[in-house]
């Protein structure tokens, strides 16, 4: 991918929330030169519960709160939302701290688990005490609905346009939640696909969305991980634009959940539970 660069000016270039400006000195067809470009932030996040620490993961440093919802519901430490009473974002020198306070229930739950996990991007088990802890208990998906193949090519092809992040960087992933029509009605990047996917459920879980018709696309590839936590939420459809591992088809077959791999420009895989899609006559 060729990187977002301009020359050096007076004027800085136009960054957001997640990104830093850095000077970087380019080679090319052996020329020199000076630029300045637009890097991902990758900071240390502290997931905090009732004062004891539980997580630090590497992530973007945007939308914490929303990410620290997610995470708490996929990692089975909270039932809803509402187990969360108060969620304070606190810079430090070595990195962000997100401290919740969470029910009494909640966090009793959590310290009989003694669960103290180090988190990095593209790991979602770092810190599991045993072999038993990878995976969880997850409820079957029934969702009934089907879409078209041609929904999938739709928002697939339009996720670019929806990754501003993505777009300045190149370095960071993005977790969309796409109606039965095609259309992407939310998008939430980060460094870590997982860490975008935890944003994302985090933003739409107390309206029920992932119950409607309707399926996610993520970036990257599908890993356990990946399609772990949308059984968690109850999603039924996942589509990614990479692979999907062995463990995330086995996953999504047991669950119910229908796996798609390699969603680019006019072709996908199905890897399970076909059922859900359509084709048009």
């Amino acid at each position: 991918m060729v990187p977002r660069l301009k020359k050096n000016t007076s004027n800085s270039l136009d960054t957001q929330v997640g990104a830093v400006e850095r000077k970087v000195t380019i080679w090319q067809s052996k020329a020199i030169e000076h630029c300045n470009d637009i890097i991902a932030e990758e900071v240390a996040i502290a997931i905090v519960y009732n004062g004891i620490s539980h997580a630090v993961m590497m992530a973007s440093p945007l939308e914490l709160e929303v990410f620290a919802i997610g995470f708490s519901l996929t990692e089975g430490i909270i039932e809803k939302p509402q187990d969360i009473f108060a969620i304070d974002i606190v810079t430090q020198a070595q990195g962000i701290e997100v401290a919740l306070t969470i029910s009494n229930r909640s966090f009793m739950q959590l310290k009989t688990r003694r669960r103290n996990l180090t988190g990095r991007t593209g790991c979602g088990i770092c810190g599991a005490e045993s072999l038993a802890h990878v995976r969880s208990e997850l409820a079957l998906i029934n969702n009934q609905f089907s879409i078209t193949h041609t929904t999938i090519n739709m928002a697939t092809s339009n996720l670019a346009v929806h990754q501003p992040l993505q777009a300045s960087t190149g370095a960071v992933h993005g977790a969309a939640w796409c109606d039965e029509a095609g259309n992407i009605i939310r998008v939430c990047e980060d460094i870590g696909r997982h860490n975008a996917l935890d944003k994302l459920i985090g933003s739409l879980w107390s309206n029920n969305t992932f119950q409607q018709k309707g399926f996610l696309l993520m970036s990257s590839r599908a890993s356990y991980e990946i399609v772990q936590k949308a059984a968690k939420a109850g999603i039924a459809i996942v589509v990614a634009v990479s692979a999907p591992t062995s463990f995330a088809i086995n996953i999504a077959s047991e669950v119910g959940i229908t796996l798609i791999g390699f969603s680019r420009k006019a072709r996908h895989v199905v890897y399970s539970h076909p059922q859900r899609l359509i084709e048009e006559v």
